[in-house]
């Protein structure tokens, strides 16, 4: 009876669209669902998706001459006026070991690489390789430890004073506790999954091996996040994006 029906699918529609709600998640519209049901990759951003978000400075490598407590106050100068967790983590241990920070001034974080400011008359720079590099940094003496703390699943963050590199940081985003468990179910339904993160591949490999993610998206910049996702629909595949709606905001929209 075309009456059952008529009833049937509203009624099916309120009530699972109610009992996401409860569980937080929301349907801007009804082509959402309709669109769900053919998905065939569901592509996750990593930190504070599939991770906490809730970084920990877990290593301080020095270059001869440097100390500790010198690079972390260093580090904390330029990262005490951000908000990002990466940024969190830094000023934390430098707290925790009871090192005051320094007073920074001209303060710039570039999204997904860096930060940098004037910390006694000198410049300070703090990020990724990448983003040394492109200010003509020298990392020859650390690199071979960045990419050994890397190859542990840790993100490695080069310090640099005045145009020369003198330590590289170490930190370390927990994975939920759940992250496993839902890559798991995904592609016990016949998904492919996969990552997208601004880690260095050496990273994101570490970490999409303890998931079980077998496509990854990785060194990708804020702003590359859409072309990643334009890459995992290539061929016609329907691709769901999960995120936190900053950085990944382009990749949502899309």
């Amino acid at each position: 009876c075309p009456c059952a029906r008529g009833l049937a699918t509203p009624t099916s529609i309120m009530v699972g669209t109610g009992r996401a709600a409860e569980l937080g998640v929301l349907f801007r519209r009804g082509a959402a669902l309709q669109v769900l049901d053919g998905v065939d990759v569901v592509a996750f951003d990593k930190t504070g998706t599939l991770t906490q978000g809730k970084p920990t400075l877990t290593d301080i490598e020095l270059v001869p001459g440097q100390t500790e407590a010198g690079m972390l106050a260093l580090a904390a100068a330029i990262e005490a006026q951000s908000e990002h967790p990466v940024a969190k983590a830094v000023v934390a241990a430098a707290r925790a070991r009871g090192v005051p920070l320094s007073q920074a001034a001209e303060v710039t974080a570039v999204p997904g690489q860096g930060v940098s400011g004037q910390v006694g008359g000198a410049q300070v720079l703090l990020g990724s390789a990448r983003f040394l590099l492109a200010q003509g940094v020298d990392l020859d003496a650390l690199r071979g430890r960045g990419a050994q703390l890397a190859d542990q699943g840790k993100t490695p963050l080069y310090l640099a004073r005045a145009g020369r590199v003198l330590a590289v940081m170490a930190v370390t985003d927990p994975l939920k506790p759940e992250a496993a468990e839902v890559v798991s179910a995904l592609k016990a339904k016949g998904l492919t999954v996969a990552m997208v993160t601004g880690d260095t591949p050496a990273t994101a490999a570490h970490i999409a091996d303890k998931l079980g993610i077998e496509r990854v998206e990785a060194d990708v910049q804020p702003e590359g996040k859409a072309e990643a996702v334009a890459r995992l629909q290539s061929g016609g595949q329907t691709v769901a994006f999960v995120g936190d709606g900053i950085n990944d905001a382009p990749a949502l929209a899309s």
